[in-house]
This record gives C-alpha cells, sequence and structure tokens, in this order.
C-alpha cells in the first residue's frame, strides 16, 4: 500500500482494456469502485475484481460500490434481488424501533454476503443525511429518517451488519447533504443554516458514528463556515467541522470528482481536494483522459493518510458465519418484501 496513489478510481467497461491495464499498473490507484456498467454476471464481476487488483499487484486493494437499497443499488437481479430503500426502513423503525433496526441490521448483513460473493470490499453505505422540508430529493427516500437521532440508530445498524459480514461501510455525506437545495451531481449546493442549527441537526449522525472507518465528503457549501468552497474542497469545513466538531479521525474520500458541483479541470479538482485534507481523491466515470489529469495531481499515499488507509484495512473482520436464507426470510418479514427470499 506504500506504494499507492491516493485515490479511487472507476473502470469504464465490462473487462480492462489494454490501456486501463497498463494505466492502473503504472499509476496504482489504492483502490477501484465499481458501477451498474461493469456488471454482468457474477463470474465476470469476480474477473473484473481480480484483474484490477492484479494490474496494481496488491491482492488486498479495496474495490467498492454503491450498494443502499432502492433507487441506489448497483447489483440488481440476477446478482442481487431489488432491496427497499432507507425510508422504508425508517417507517418501520417509526412504528416498531426494535423491528426496524433489526431490518437495518438485516439490509446490511445481506450486502455483505452479495459484495463478499464478488470479492467487494467496502459499501458507500450508510447514507447518514438528514433531509429538510423543502430541500431536493437527490437524498430523499435514500434517508432513513427526518431526524438525527433515528438516522444515527438506523446507520449503525447497517453499518455493524455490513461489518459482521466483512464488508467496510464508507459513512456518507459527511458533513451533510440533506438541506441541499440542489442536486450537486448537476450544481453546487449552498447551505445557509447558521452553524449552531448544523451542529445540533445535521452534524449529529456523523458524530454519532464517528468511530467508522471511512467517510465520503459532501460537495456542499455551508456558507456560515466557509461562504467560498463546498466542503470537499474547504480545508476549514475538514479542518473544523468533519476532524473537529464531528471527531471523525478516519479515512476521508471525496464524493466523485467529476460531479459538476466542482469546478476547474480536473487536475485542479484534484489538487483542490487534496490541499484541503481529504485522504483520497475518488473518479467514477471510468473516463481515461480524465483519471490520468487526477493521477498527475495525486501524490504517494503517505503519512497520516496512510496510516487511515491502513486502519481502515485492518477494520475488516471475518464474517460472522450468519446463515443467509435465514436472514433473508427474517428481512422479507419485516419489510413485507418477499423477493428478497426469493
Amino acid at each position: 500500500m506504500s506504494e499507492s496513489k491516493a485515490m479511487i478510481l472507476g473502470v469504464n467497461g465490462l473487462r480492462l482494456s489494454a490501456d486501463e491495464k497498463a494505466f492502473f499498473g503504472d499509476e496504482r490507484p489504492w483502490g477501484f469502485i465499481l458501477f451498474a456498467r461493469n456488471l454482468s454476471e457474477s463470474e465476470q464481476v469476480r474477473d473484473l475484481a481480480a484483474a484490477v487488483r492484479e494490474c496494481v499487484g496488491r491482492p488486498e486493494a479495496p474495490i467498492f460500490i454503491d450498494q443502499e437499497g432502492g433507487r441506489v443499488q448497483r447489483l440488481r437481479p440476477p446478482l442481487a434481488p431489488n432491496y427497499p430503500d432507507a425510508a422504508a426502513i425508517g417507517a418501520l423503525y417509526t412504528r416498531e424501533p426494535e423491528a426496524g433496526l433489526r431490518a437495518s441490521w438485516l439490509m446490511g448483513r445481506l450486502h455483505a454476503f452479495e459484495l463478499t460473493r464478488h470479492d467487494l470490499s467496502a459499501n458507500c453505505f450508510p447514507v447518514l443525511d438528514v433531509p429538510s422540508e423543502g430541500a431536493h430529493d437527490v437524498i430523499g427516500d435514500r434517508a432513513f429518517a427526518h431526524e438525527p437521532d433515528a438516522v444515527a440508530a438506523l446507520g449503525r445498524a447497517a453499518a455493524d451488519g455490513l461489518m459482521a459480514g466483512g464488508i467496510l461501510p464508507v459513512m456518507k455525506h459527511i458533513p451533510g447533504h440533506g438541506r441541499a437545495g440542489v442536486d450537486s451531481h448537476k450544481a453546487l449546493p449552498r447551505v445557509d443554516a447558521p452553524l449552531k442549527e448544523l451542529h445540533d441537526w445535521d452534524f449529529a449522525p456523523f458524530r454519532a458514528l464517528s468511530d467508522l472507518p471511512m467517510a465520503m465528503t459532501a460537495h456542499v457549501v455551508y456558507a456560515d463556515i466557509d461562504s467560498e468552497n463546498p466542503s470537499t474542497t474547504s480545508r476549514r469545513v475538514i479542518r473544523d467541522v468533519i476532524r473537529g466538531q464531528i471527531g471523525f479521525d478516519g479515512l476521508l474520500m471525496s464524493d466523485d470528482v467529476s460531479m459538476h458541483a466542482l469546478s476547474g479541470d480536473f487536475s485542479a479538482r484534484a489538487s483542490a481536494i487534496l490541499a484541503a485534507g481529504c485522504d483520497l481523491v475518488l473518479h467514477c466515470t471510468g473516463v481515461m483522459a480524465e483519471m490520468q489529469a487526477i493521477a498527475e495531481r495525486a501524490p504517494e499515499l503517505c503519512g497520516k493518510s496512510f496510516e487511515r488507509a491502513a486502519s481502515a484495512l485492518a477494520a475488516r473482520r471475518q464474517a460472522d458465519g450468519a446463515d443467509e436464507d435465514q436472514a433473508r426470510a427474517e428481512f422479507a418479514r419485516l419489510l413485507d418484501c418477499p423477493e428478497v427470499a426469493a
């Protein structure tokens, strides 16, 4: 890992091209992320996972995926059943708190079964954002609830389920995307709420789960903290809020550097992300020219970032030996979704 660069990169298709093999071998990203375009059937996914790890010469190189449930779920039938969104689990929690917590743990555990089966390492989940009235629905039903204590409780259960199955969780989008009035994939959101309100409400779930090994930033401007820069490129937000008020000292990755919330070319974006204090730049599209520009600016993973990356990988544990069929049946009964048990 000491020879890795401070970046996580995507792949263009179902198999690596010759150019990708050469590029990944030369530039040595710390990890990779897969999307629906990279997934067809189980053997192909496992072959792709093996191929990217072979390129960098590290069998432990982490491979990430966004497997939440609902709208954001990369593994789909027949690779994995369609899962309900986090809001459905939150609704159950409102009616029956213990059942909701159990369902959240089970969904994390079921995701872990499927990710492990495909040789993946980490899930960009749970979403700990707390949506507010009038915000854009880019978060919406991806959130467990509209109240921070419930989000924290259900997020903790989901993360515990993932880790019980040997998969690393990545909480997102720190320090909170729930008030954003626009979709950060398309434009830069600006939040004008006072810091005290953000601290007590939006930051609370992240503070409660600050012991988790990894987190992903929000491309959101918090005007009362830094009126010019989104958190991903704000030294003030990362130092004073994420590392300070929230107390997160784990591995911090940016959200996708190709999202339109960020400005400048890809070299400038990568430089700004790393200068602000993110440990890793995340690039998802698999576009070679963009990855080349990022690789030019990404340094070797070293110092505190190296230590955080090593600690994150060390947090991965042996799966607990849970019975998958029993877990599926219980989850299907709790959420009334028989397709999960099929």
